[in-house]
């Protein structure tokens, strides 16, 4: 080698290496990556990765569920944090294993209003000792050094800073018990001092969190009343209760009825619009296009010269009729419901105070409502987006809201929500609930799965669904399993509406009064929600035309008078489903249903229960209004811990009569003159 070459080399070797060079960026990335070696993923539930807030109802559980893990074979940890809106400090609830790195955590919130949710994760260093050093016991090693270490884990905890007074009581006394039995040298007694379960729960709650993680993501939740997950609606046009066609009903006629109503178990009393009605362009009988002198017209072409959104249609009284109405209907255990409905009368006083917020055609007239072939001339719709109306419509129709509210209406049915902007509504629900976390809101969206999920998601409380036109068994279990075990169960509420004004199912215009028990049993008990229009309870069924769902003689257009108890009528079943429903804590919950094996495509046969199986009810329903209906069917002894041999206690809530069921397999029979359905009530 040449001497210059060889000096080039020893000067190599003598040079210090350079420094490594990291950017000030991928320094930041390196320390945060440092930071969550426990790995918190597949978080459910998560509506939209945090975007809309998960829906639960005051006291029901909310249990979260994550993939948590991390490298190596130390023991890892996990906590629940939630929060209310506001507040600082968070409440931990303990994650436990449940299989594959999935975790688990159950809360429930007692009041109705905003919450959010995260997780933590660490590597438990005191769980992870502790089974080391047994195993090392176990096998004979001497861990006189572990024992050490373990008392150096005491010390760490104490600087922790976590824990309440009494864990720090009981942490300190651990450290001297620890401390003597060190100094006397008396291994076996330091060790069980260790082992016990008391030291083990303490040091879970104070004890060292190495490596620290937290989920990225605070979870919005929303906690409603009970009410938004649990009611029974009864609608009635309040104009067609005085008894007779040639008057029209009040609200005192209302209230006259009220005994009535809370005799069948209702405990929402909902009202279709109740504004004045416009002259213009008014609707006759059975939706003729020309009203007849003295035809009262469509309650939902709101406006005239008597006012607006926040006035009263005169004939059916006053605001102080119509709080006597609110109050006494609570007596009666009745809530009002109301309808709001964003669309006016060619006589509503908003077009000539607010023309700006409406939708004018090139010849200066104002463009009516229309979705083809149907057309309401009666009515003109909003413009949301018009120059004038951002935010001067937007801001009085969140007034419109308030104002009712503050007459003491806190259940809002919204009329074709769909039709409006989804913006309007997540802005305008947030408003109102800024003033009442309780009111809740009811689309009436009958439209396209994802519309009807996204109103449901920028927060409305409940929702109509397709329950109305779902008859056969296969598509009934399909649409609940939809319901209640995809993730619109974790912020969609339906409300199984059995009939509304505006749709007469066609099943029943032919099912005769079995067609109405059956969908009644169905609706009370597979949801939480379910409504009813009246004359449900009289089997009213006759269309307009034949193969359409519109009613003939609607009280749309026209003042009607029934006889509320006349023969054939199915208060009895209603009055039981309402009943039942109270009684039996299993029938408040609608996402716990469980579909059972009944070996008969025209009965359908499910479960729901409570987590502790105290209250444990079956259903059974024949969706044949025509034809005897029966087979064998499976009694879940496998759910109750029984074999197939087993036996079970069974009451019969219908027949309200008691026995036993021996075996699994099981045999019922339905005669469509009888009762259609049949539920009971099974134990050990």
């Amino acid at each position: 080698m040449a001497q210059s070459d060889a000096a080039a080399t020893k000067s190599r070797k003598s040079r210090p290496p350079a420094e490594p060079t990291v950017s000030e960026g991928s320094l930041k990335r390196l320390k945060a990556l440092a930071r969550d070696r426990v790995v918190i993923e597949g978080v459910a539930p998560l509506i939209d990765g945090g975007r809309f807030a998960v829906k639960r109802t005051e006291n029901e559980p909310l249990a979260v569920e994550a993939d948590i893990f991390s490298d190596g074979h130390e023991i890892i940890a996990a906590a629940l944090l939630t929060a209310g809106a506001g507040e600082e400090d968070w409440r931990e609830t303990p994650f436990t294993y449940l299989a594959n790195d999935r975790w688990t955590a159950s809360v429930a919130f007692a009041r109705p209003g905003p919450y959010r949710y995260t997780i933590v994760a660490w590597r438990d260093t005191f769980a992870t000792w502790a089974s080391d050093t047994k195993k090392k016991r176990d096998a004979g090693v001497e861990i006189a050094l572990e024992l050490r270490e373990g008392a150096t884990l005491l010390e760490k905890a104490a600087d922790s800073g976590r824990g309440t007074k009494d864990q720090g009581k009981a942490l300190k006394a651990l450290r001297a018990r620890v401390e003597k039995l060190a100094a006397k040298r008396d291994a076996d007694a330091l060790y069980a001092a260790f082992a016990e379960a008391e030291t083990a729960e303490l040091m879970r709650d104070v004890g060292l969190r190495e490596n620290l993680s937290r989920y990225e993501t605070e979870v919005p939740v929303w906690v409603d009343r009970e009410a938004a997950g649990f009611s029974s609606w009864y609608e009635l046009m309040p104009r067609s209760q005085s008894g007779d066609v040639t008057r029209h009903g009040t609200f005192d006629d209302v209230i006259a009825r009220l005994p009535d109503i809370q005799e069948m178990g209702f405990d929402v009393l909902y009202f279709p619009p109740i504004h004045p009605i416009g002259q213009s362009n008014r609707k006759g009988r059975n939706n003729s296009v020309t009203a007849q002198p003295g035809e009262p017209g469509s309650p939902y072409a709101i406006g005239s010269a008597e006012g607006g959104h926040k006035d009263l249609h005169p004939e059916l009284g006053s605001f102080a009729d119509f709080q006597r109405l609110v109050t006494r209907a609570a007596d009666h255990g009745l809530e009002i419901a109301i309808d709001f409905a964003i669309q006016c009368s060619p006589d509503h006083p908003w077009i000539k105070e607010h023309p700006g917020w409406f939708d004018w055609r090139p010849d200066g007239t104002i463009k009516y409502a229309e979705n083809p072939p149907k057309k309401y001339q009666d009515i003109v719709n909003v413009d949301f987006y018009a120059g004038d109306a951002v935010p001067s419509l937007w801001i009085e129709l969140r007034d419109v809201v308030l104002f009712w509210l503050a007459k003491g209406v806190r259940i809002f049915r919204v009329d074709n929500p769909h039709t409006k902007p989804f913006p309007f509504w997540e802005w305008m629900i947030a408003e109102v609930r800024a003033v009442d976390p309780g009111a809740i809101f009811l689309a009436e969206a009958f439209t396209r799965p994802k519309l009807m999920k996204r109103l449901a998601k920028v927060g409305y409380n409940q929702s109509y669904s397709y329950f109305t036109w779902r008859n056969a068994k296969w598509e009934l279990r399909q649409y609940l399993e939809e319901l209640t075990k995809e993730e619109c169960g974790e912020f969609m509420r339906p409300n199984f509406f059995v009939n509304t004004p505006d749709i007469n199912p066609l099943f029943l215009h032919t099912s005769g009064r079995a067609g109405f028990r059956l969908r009644l049993a169905l609706a009370a008990t597979l949801a939480g929600n379910y409504g009813v229009y009246s004359g449900f309870e009289l089997c009213e069924s006759e269309p307009l035309v034949v193969g359409k769902e519109e009613y003939k003689d609607s009280e749309k257009y026209e003042v009607r008078a029934f006889d509320w108890k006349r023969e054939g009528n199915i208060r009895d079943d209603i009055a039981f489903f309402n009943r039942i429903r109270r009684s039996e804590p299993a029938l408040r919950d609608f996402r716990n249903l469980q579909f059972l094996e009944f070996w008969n495509d025209n009965v359908l046969y499910f479960a729901k229960r409570t987590a502790d199986l105290s209250s444990y009810i079956l259903v059974m329903v024949s969706l044949d209004p025509h034809n005897p209906q029966g087979g064998h069917f499976e009694v879940p002894l496998w759910e109750l811990g029984l074999p197939d041999t087993g036996t079970v206690k069974v009451e019969d809530l219908v027949a309200d009569r008691q026995f036993v069921w021996a075996g699994k397999v099981q045999h019922w029979w339905f005669e469509p003159e009888n009762v259609p359905y049949a539920v009971f009530r099974i134990s050990v």
